[in-house]
């Protein structure tokens, strides 16, 4: 092939990348009628194809002459979620082909479509133990002025060196004020030996910084770890928890008997803390996630107090396919002034999603709609019960 019709061909692939490009982050979102709680909205709002050209591909046709992508993003997923200078801002997880993960931020005007990736990703600085991988960031817009990510950093176990897979998870901790120039802190110490889920409260609770924590034994199994905790330290530039105490456990037959975490920041409001974290359990399929909401006592964070049974938001239609299928995860949400909440979740380890709600539906959700009766029988009773409520309406 000549160099001229070399040329020809890079500028005819470009025309085409860009113009689909183009048309896929100009989509609009559309909203589907939802069970009341919450709305889908049918499209992935981010996915790797929504990502920069420039960050795949040498636009330079004499390195790059046949237009061919260069460094490839294989799935952007589990975004830290805040609203700043009235911009709608996602902290996304990016995962590239070789699967390494990093941080880039997203911006939307109305939280639900039009996202574009800022130019950059985030170089998150490091601590003096490098990270192997980094990823699903919290986003907690402290009363202390600070905006803090906390996220999961993942090394190499160094008591099994001759196992590639055995790693160690643990809190890592950074703080902004426009999500552009971050400072990392140490690593958040805890007694568990593995920490993958870890949210920092909003406000001081004692004069202290609150953290919600999950321990677990291994890299991936729960192991003795009980549930969701909660945990104090006083210094967040040394941030260590001495005693963690469950306050959201594992049960058996339940959407969370393997495994559960807290997923973003909880939402103050008049009735106490609004919570949405995911549950884990296990199939023959494998582990399936889903999302399920919780409140506590506005005065003691830890306490809980409502919690309707099942999920809030299981993966649905295309959302069961991906990476890693049958999965919901959020660590991202957004209470707007005017009470909307946007619920930013992953779905299978692939693509980014939103519902949308309102803090007082889904307060409303978690008040008055009954707790898991743990028994067929009990639950049987409980839907008994509804129906003749009912039957005087009809």
């Amino acid at each position: 092939m000549s160099t001229l019709s070399t040329y020809v061909e890079f500028e005819r692939r470009l025309d085409v990348i860009e113009a689909e490009h183009h048309a896929l982050v100009s989509r609009r979102a559309e909203r589907v009628e939802g069970n009341g709680i919450f709305e889908r909205h049918r499209e992935a709002v981010l996915t790797a194809a929504h990502t920069p050209l420039t960050w795949r591909y040498d636009l330079d046709p004499k390195r790059n002459p046949f237009m061919l992508e260069r460094m490839a993003i294989n799935a952007v997923f589990n975004p830290g979620a805040i609203k700043l200078d009235d911009r709608f801002l996602m902290v996304a997880r990016v995962e590239g082909a070789d699967r390494k993960s990093f941080f880039a931020v997203a911006e939307s005007a109305n939280g639900v479509d039009g996202w574009r990736f800022w130019d950059v990703p985030l170089a998150m600085p490091e601590t003096s133990e490098p990270d192997v991988n980094v990823y699903d960031m919290r986003l907690t817009a402290h009363e202390d002025g600070w905006i803090y990510g906390a996220f999961c950093t993942e090394r190499k176990d160094p008591d099994a060196p001759r196992d590639p897979t055995a790693a160690i998870a643990r809190a890592g901790i950074a703080r902004t004020r426009d999500l552009e120039t971050w400072e990392r802190l140490p690593d958040l110490v805890t007694p568990s030996l593995q920490q993958r889920n870890v949210v920092l409260h909003p406000e001081f609770v004692d004069g202290k910084y609150g953290f919600y924590t999950r321990p677990q034994d291994s890299f991936v199994d729960a192991g003795s770890g009980g549930g969701i905790a909660w945990g104090l330290c006083d210094d967040i530039e040394h941030a260590e928890i001495r005693e963690e105490r469950i306050v959201d456990p594992r049960v058996y037959h339940t959407i969370k008997e393997a495994k559960n975490g807290q997923g973003p920041p909880p939402i103050k409001t008049a009735d106490g803390w609004l919570h949405l974290a995911h549950g884990v359990r296990n199939t023959a399929a494998g582990l399936r996630y889903v999302l399920y909401l919780f409140m506590t006592a506005l005065d003691e964070p830890w306490r809980v107090t409502w919690q309707p049974a099942g999920y809030l938001i299981a993966a649905e239609g295309d959302e069961r396919v991906g990476d890693v299928s049958n999965v919901v995860f959020c660590n991202g949400w957004i209470a707007d002034d005017d009470g909307t909440v946007f619920i930013y979740y992953a779905s299978s380890d692939t693509r980014i999603h939103v519902a949308t709600s309102s803090v007082s539906r889904m307060v409303d959700h978690a008040i008055n709609s009954p707790s898991d009766a743990l028994t067929s029988a009990a639950s049987v009773a409980q839907r008994i019960a509804l129906i003749d409520r009912n039957r005087g309406w009809q």
